[in-house]
């Protein structure tokens, strides 16, 4: 019994030594936590360099101290409507994520200020000062003011998109940015006429189009799928022509509130918006909805399919040009913006006199509504109208002939936007494996979307009849949102490059790295995308 008790005792004394030991031991790491957390919060990954960001700056000088935002960071704006609501978009996007307050308030120092000041910025360039004591955001205008907080949001972490508490650090890199576009439309197209989006869904993309400093959103309302804009005077374009669409379905149409509600939230983000009315070609749901419209006086059956150049206005009848004075009154009085688009292309059912006759004819109603008139590059063919924008979409070997007749254009004063298929048709696809999109114009890779120079890029036009890029998605594969971004992303970054970054920036090798950097933030923002083998994405 003796032996038996001395060995408990012992037992239980070894037992205790162990607990000990293992509690000095768990002392000794919350010792160690504590000063580690003392001495530095978090191994925080350093900032964003500030010439990681898309599309690329013009100038970027590094500084030695970065910004951190905390609980106590204030947004500072000056005196105007314009500089607050800048604010207030900005404390939106950045309060969910760090679960500040960041309360807008006007003047006073540190923090995140906005200024608007009389520079060298002109209508949407800025320049960002980051530094210890805070981040100061300069614009002569609120669209620079806005393009400066997209840059600002790349800086930070890509958590700060999230719509969660993230644990942060907010670091913004020290340094200054001075960055205004090279050119002045930088533009993005929407087809809502072969697959019909939802006003949320337009939404959705004209911020995705904000971030990277797209300045336009064109809007392809009709086509021969679909009619998507409410005319009062021609209620059965909407409720007939806008009632399916490819592949059937229900197709639908914007009401003239849906319509300025998607003017009202792109003119927000800073985004004009472009309405087009394509003739006298692509016409077959509005020849459908009007019998009169057709030279038989016979409407056809409304049209689900893909293909292209079968339908026309009737030219000769005096009651095409009513149709269309009373279609863009009504739609110019809803759309503050100065552009108008009437279209132009594939018109082949259409003779080439008939083809300048009614171009004649419908261009001054451009003009009489106070727009000006774009049209897809075959308007050249006629005789654009003085101040004319032609878009052009023609191939890498497209004739030279058809490329000639646009640069004659471009030198006698009409203004070109470039949209070449095979380079920035983002329903292109990228690989004959791609799920999704087409392939008429070719198969469009990252590399090959990106690596061309808008300035050169149509031999004979004047560098100064070049207005910019615009990157049209067409819908003919495309029914929800994630089918836009996974076309969309990532080439429309690039575009977008194309359009706001000097020359001297554009080189694959720089930007491929750059771009794989967005990846974090397409994923914290719920952005599908294709993963291209040709970027060096970070590691899932």
């Amino acid at each position: 019994m003796a032996q038996g008790r001395d060995t408990s005792v012992r037992d239980r004394r070894v037992r205790q030594h162990h607990r000990t030991l293992r509690l000095l031991g768990s002392l000794l790491l919350v010792a160690m936590g504590a000063s580690v957390t003392g001495a530095a919060p978090a191994q925080a990954a350093p900032p964003t360099p500030l010439d990681l960001v898309v599309p690329a700056p013009a100038s970027v000088t590094p500084g030695a101290t970065p910004y951190r935002i905390t609980r106590g960071t204030q947004i500072r704006v000056d005196d105007s409507r314009e500089s607050r609501r800048v604010g207030e978009y900005l404390a939106g996007i950045l309060r969910p994520s760090t679960g500040y307050r960041l309360p807008v308030t006007d003047g006073g120092a540190g923090g995140i200020q906005l200024r608007l000041s009389k520079g060298s910025f002109g209508p949407e360039g800025y320049r960002l000062d980051s530094g210890r004591k805070g981040v100061t955001i300069t614009a002569a205008a609120p669209a620079g003011l806005f393009h400066g907080v997209q840059t600002l949001r790349q800086l930070l972490p890509a958590a700060a998109e999230k719509d969660s508490v993230q644990p942060g650090p907010w670091l913004v890199a020290g340094g200054t940015i001075k960055d205004t576009p090279r050119y002045g439309w930088r533009g993005a197209m929407l087809d809502v006429s072969r697959h019909f989006f939802s006003v949320d869904q337009v939404k959705r993309y004209i911020d995705q189009l904000a971030l990277y400093k797209i300045n336009k959103l064109h809007l392809h309302l009709s086509d021969d799928q679909g009619w998507r804009i409410a005319i009062d005077s021609w209620p059965r374009l909407a409720a007939h022509g806008g009632s399916t669409q490819v592949g059937g379905g229900p197709g639908g149409y914007y009401t003239k509130a849906d319509y300025k509600e998607i003017v009202r939230y792109a003119t927000s983000r800073y985004l004009e918006v472009v309405p087009e009315i394509d003739m006298p070609g692509h016409t077959n749901a509005a020849l459908a909805s009007y019998a009169e419209l057709n030279c038989d006086g016979v409407a056809p059956p409304l049209y689900t399919g893909t293909e292209v150049g079968f339908s026309s206005l009737c030219v000769n009848k005096e009651i095409t040009y009513d149709f269309v004075d009373d279609v863009i009154r009504e739609l110019a009085a809803l759309t503050p913006g100065r552009y108008l688009h009437i279209g132009g292309d594939e018109a082949h059912s259409t003779s080439h006199a008939d083809y300048v006759k009614f171009m004649d004819r419908v261009q001054p109603l451009v003009a009489k509504y106070g727009k000006t008139v774009i049209g897809w590059h075959q308007l050249t063919g006629a005789t654009p109208a003085k101040g004319a924008l032609a878009q052009y979409w023609g191939l890498d070997d497209t004739s030279a002939q058809e490329k000639e007749q646009v640069a004659k254009a471009a030198q006698n004063g009409t203004g070109v936007i470039l949209s070449p298929a095979d380079r920035i048709y983002l329903d292109m696809k990228y690989t004959a494996d791609t799920p999704l999109g087409l392939d008429w114009a070719g198969l469009v890779e990252v590399k090959r979307s990106y690596d061309w120079d808008p300035g050169d890029y149509l031999p004979g036009a004047p560098a100064s009849a070049i207005r910019g890029v615009e990157a049209p998605l067409w819908s003919e594969t495309l029914t929800k949102s994630d089918d836009i971004e996974y076309m969309a992303f990532p080439r429309l970054p690039g575009v977008a490059e194309l359009g706001w970054s000097p020359a001297a920036t554009h080189d694959w090798d720089a930007y491929k790295v750059r771009l794989a950097a967005q990846a974090e933030r397409w994923e914290a923002l719920g952005i599908d995308f294709y993963r291209s083998p040709q970027v060096p994405w970070p590691a899932a």
